[in-house]
């Protein structure tokens, strides 16, 4: 990121027009003072301490009171020693002088010196790092308190412009689900327009809303904040940065940031085990690729087959594949001439779908899917279940709309494959829902639940989605 350290905010202009987009002028307050914060210095032991621990140096004074730490340190900012604990021989006190007062902090070693949440190689870097954030924290506590008032995240031409059309694009595509009721003759009261399975839906394509994927980060040499503009301080660990698209920002702004990640395939390092609205927005698809392509190769040559999805592949093949995608995407080679066998391609679209993070159902709609299935009238039964379906994110509704087509189309060639509505229930129950406590128990209590669920999807595929 450019940055420069004698710029402000003021007398910036950012164009609406991505063509005039103008790189943003970051605020150097804060850098400035990172620079005038005390340096440490560290008081040594004159004389050698037997019970000296090995990760320690010469700044550990051994068993020793506050006070003779208070006269150690002589009034000098930044000065600071290591003392044994009088009150709890066994633990160790970092004695730092700031502010004109002594600071005591209880200090810890697990591989790496801590006294709060950051882990530092050495104690002089902590006390580095320690000092930076004190000096900072009392000279700019009320700047820090509203830098996040008048965020230029706001004003990026590129983000405001990216906000706007997923704003817009979100809201059609909401609207497209719409609420309807269930009546004893099984019609609905509104018409719903049957949509074609294997229809590309390029109107929703990436509207998916997407948070961020914000984790610590230590960013080498000086950074400045995407959200707020201002420098990011300490030694290590001064911000977040999304693991997804790249985003750098603190961690207080964090929070602030809206649900408009648009990740980066350079850093989306595989296609099995990846958040599934990640995939698609960073693909640029309204359904994983895994889905799609599996679900196309299935119907061009294997809807007869019997014991679809029942019957395993070799495992060895389906591994394979699994590695294929992961390579190459889209690119995979699955066709009939590299795997014959079409129940490896079944087996593939099943282990991408059970090693998802978040389950197509995802775990914070699962009790409302399980409770909606021991309902025991159907017309209450399905209006509980198409309310669950309403609140799934977009993309996981997407992708659950494609497979339960997909799958109604299988139950057509019962006659050859075996595989009614309720067989597939039994195989892609556990798959598509999982409960969030990863108990077996709960699991096998829920299984009759998770297969009525899916046999129910499937029934009502139409009426459904």
């Amino acid at each position: 990121m450019a940055a420069s350290s004698n710029s402000s905010l003021s007398g910036s202009s950012v164009s609406s027009d991505p063509e005039d987009y103008q790189p943003p002028i970051w605020k150097s307050y804060l850098y400035q003072l990172q620079q005038e914060a005390p340096r440490p210095k560290r008081i040594t032991c004159p004389q050698e301490m037997e019970s000296r621990p090995k990760y320690y140096g010469r700044e550990f004074h051994g068993l020793i009171s506050r006070e003779h730490a208070d006269e150690l340190l002589g009034g000098y900012e930044g000065a600071y020693i290591i003392r044994e604990s009088q009150r709890q021989p066994g633990t160790y006190t970092l004695a730092l002088r700031f502010g004109r007062q002594t600071l005591n902090y209880r200090l810890f070693y697990d591989g790496k010196h801590f006294v709060g949440e950051k882990r530092f190689e050495s104690v002089h870097d902590l006390v580095t790092d320690g000092l930076i954030t004190l000096y900072i924290e009392t000279k700019a506590a009320e700047y820090i308190a509203k830098m996040t008032t008048n965020p230029i995240y706001e004003h990026l031409g590129y983000t405001s412009l990216l906000k706007d059309k997923m704003v817009s694009r979100l809201s059609r595509g909401r609207s497209e689900q719409r609420r309807v009721t269930f009546q004893r003759d099984d019609k609905i009261s509104s018409p719903l327009l049957r949509r074609s399975a294997l229809k590309e839906c390029p109107e929703r394509q990436c509207s998916y809303e997407k948070i961020h994927n914000f984790k610590v980060h230590t960013f080498r040499g000086p950074h400045w904040c995407e959200y707020c503009a201002n420098f990011m301080w300490g030694l290590i660990a001064q911000g977040v940065r999304c693991s997804d698209c790249g985003l750098n920002v603190h961690k207080q702004c964090s929070k602030l940031v809206p649900s408009d990640c648009q990740p980066d395939l350079r850093r989306i390092k595989k296609v099995f085990s990846c958040d599934l609205t990640t995939l698609v927005k960073a693909h640029n698809t309204t359904r994983p690729m895994v889905v799609d392509m599996c679900i196309r190769e299935i119907e061009l040559r294997g809807l007869t087959s019997e014991g679809l999805y029942r019957v395993s592949g070799f495992s060895e093949h389906i591994e394979d594949v699994r590695l294929a995608f992961d390579r190459d995407g889209d690119k995979a080679d699955i066709s009939a001439d590299t795997y014959a066998d079409i129940n490896i391609i079944a087996g593939v679209l099943k282990l991408y779908l059970r090693d998802l993070p978040i389950p197509v159902i995802t775990f914070e709609l699962y009790s409302k899917f399980v409770q909606a299935a021991k309902i025991p009238n159907p017309e209450s039964r399905l209006e509980a279940i198409h309310e669950g379906l309403l609140l799934l994110p977009p993309a996981h509704h997407e992708t659950l709309r494609f497979l339960m087509a997909h799958l109604k189309r299988v139950t057509m060639f019962e006659k050859d494959n075996f595989m009614n509505a309720e067989n597939l229930g039994i195989v892609f129950g556990p798959t598509l829902m999982q409960p969030p406590e990863q108990s077996a128990l709960t699991t096998l209590n829920d299984m009759r639940q998770q297969k009525l669920v899916v046999q129910l999807l499937i029934e009502n595929e139409e009426v459904l989605f």
